[in-house]
């Protein structure tokens, strides 16, 4: 391939490489290592001719029988010399310290080019070779080619390990592995493509990601702290993928890592309601059975963010589930002025409709005994609007058993909630009475006072 001189002794020296390549399964490791790299440098012929593929097919052939064997052991001839070590080169010494790790020829591979590695990755997928051992393969050449090459052949090499990675089993290639090439990637202009796989090999594994893998600085230009957008993509490919759908147990893991970041992002003042509001909704309200930490998350930015409008503040709250919220968080809320006064109103009647439920479940146990103009009495009484006090009465005379004392105790606490409450709800409506008194003074009108809380 290197000789020039004439077009028939091109054509000799190819005839004598082919008659050689026949014999290709008698080589040592060495040696197609060698003829590799030649077919390397002169890749448009060695490629015409078929040289290369009977290279590439002959490397794969090693590494799928060494793959459960030892490297030195025989894998063509019955004399065992079709694989024999030399002790003259760094990447053999390489082979005869690492005997027993799977990894042991990863070396030896890692100086070819991208478009060789491409070609020989697809070789080894098509053989049904480990995906395991190919992507920490890939993982290794990515890291080791960037300590030698530059910026432009950075690129090509991301681009093809992304591209390769991309059409192995998603459950081979680990998260830690995939957030540390994307570290590498923010700082370089790749194709839109591989950035596109990337981000969707990611968002399939959201559920083994740690905190500190979404903790991105925002790209250069943008003055909130964290890159937002990128986390919120990471999330589209996780349900486009409809894993949360096959396994909530997936989906609730997501969303606990979610809750740590949405709180962590908080007090950004920075941070846009709108893409607050993103994070709080992206994933299915199935995902959470508690909205605690959401809560706290919404607290510290309505904090930070006192400047917001009404109206942006009512679009952070009205994406609050009221019903998942414990008995603490509602107390706290009801006394939270960082919250709108509409959002306060609707923790008070859900929290209650909520005791009520729980009592009257209580209370239709013990009430089932009463005659049933009695019982028919009581539940006209309820419906006209006697709820709490009803609860506090019927509960203050049922008899529950001795064995039932935490029962009893929560029971008790629970009148103790609803008393507060309701003294809270009509301090509140005696405000907006006062409130809308003045405003009705000042401009003439009459206006009637609106039921919050009955």
């Amino acid at each position: 391939m290197e000789m020039n001189d004439s077009v028939s002794g091109n054509c000799n020296l190819l005839e004598k490489t082919k008659k050689c390549i026949e014999e290709i399964g008698y080589w040592t490791w060495p040696d197609l290592l060698v003829a590799l790299k030649h077919c390397q440098d002169f890749q448009q012929v060695a490629t015409s001719s078929g040289i290369l593929e009977k290279c590439l097919d002959s490397i794969v052939g090693r590494l799928a029988i060494t793959s459960e064997a030892s490297p030195c052991a025989s894998t063509s001839s019955p004399d065992s010399s079709g694989f024999r070590i030399s002790c003259d080169t760094r990447s053999t010494e390489s082979l005869k310290n690492s005997f027993s790790r799977a990894n042991w020829w990863f070396e030896d591979l890692s100086v070819l080019s991208p478009d060789l590695i491409e070609m020989l990755v697809k070789s080894m997928i098509s053989r049904k070779y480990n995906h395991v051992i190919i992507g920490r393969f890939l993982v290794y050449y990515q890291k080791s080619r960037f300590s030698t090459t530059l910026s432009d052949e950075k690129r090509k090499v991301l681009e093809i390990v992304i591209d390769m990675l991309y059409t192995l089993d998603p459950s081979c290639v680990p998260c830690k592995s995939l957030f540390g090439i994307l570290r590498v990637v923010l700082g370089l202009n790749i194709s839109k493509s591989s950035r596109n796989k990337l981000e969707s090999m990611i968002g399939s594994q959201m559920d083994q990601a740690k905190l500190d893998n979404l903790l991105i600085p925002s790209p250069y230009g943008t003055s909130y702290l964290y890159d937002v957008n990128l986390v919120l993509r990471f999330l589209k490919a996780f349900l486009r993928q409809g894993g949360w759908r096959s396994s909530p147990t997936r989906t609730k893991k997501v969303a606990s890592l979610m809750d740590l970041y949405i709180t962590e992002v908080a007090p950004d003042p920075f941070l846009r309601s709108s893409k607050f509001l993103a994070l709080v909704v992206a994933l299915p309200d199935s995902a959470r059975d508690c909205w605690d930490e959401l809560y706290h998350a919404m607290d510290v930015y309505l904090e930070v963010h006192a400047g917001l409008s009404e109206e942006e503040k009512l679009k952070i709250c009205c994406a609050l589930n009221h019903e998942k919220l414990s008995a603490d968080a509602c107390i706290h809320l009801s006394q939270n002025t960082n919250f709108p006064s509409k959002s306060v109103v609707q923790t008070l009647i859900s929290q209650q409709l909520k005791l009520k439920n729980l009592m009257q479940g209580t209370k239709n146990t013990e009430l089932h005994r009463e005659s049933p103009c009695k019982f028919a009495e009581n539940r006209g009484k309820a419906k006209k609007g006697e709820g709490s006090e009803q609860i506090v009465f019927y509960s203050g005379k049922l008899d529950i058993p001795a064995d039932n004392e935490n029962l009893r105790a929560h029971l008790q606490g629970m009148q103790w909630r609803v008393i507060e409450l309701e003294k809270l709800c009509k301090k509140m409506q005696n405000q907006m009475a006062r409130l809308i008194k003045s405003k009705v003074s000042t401009h003439g009108t009459a206006r009637s006072l609106p039921r919050l809380c009955s």
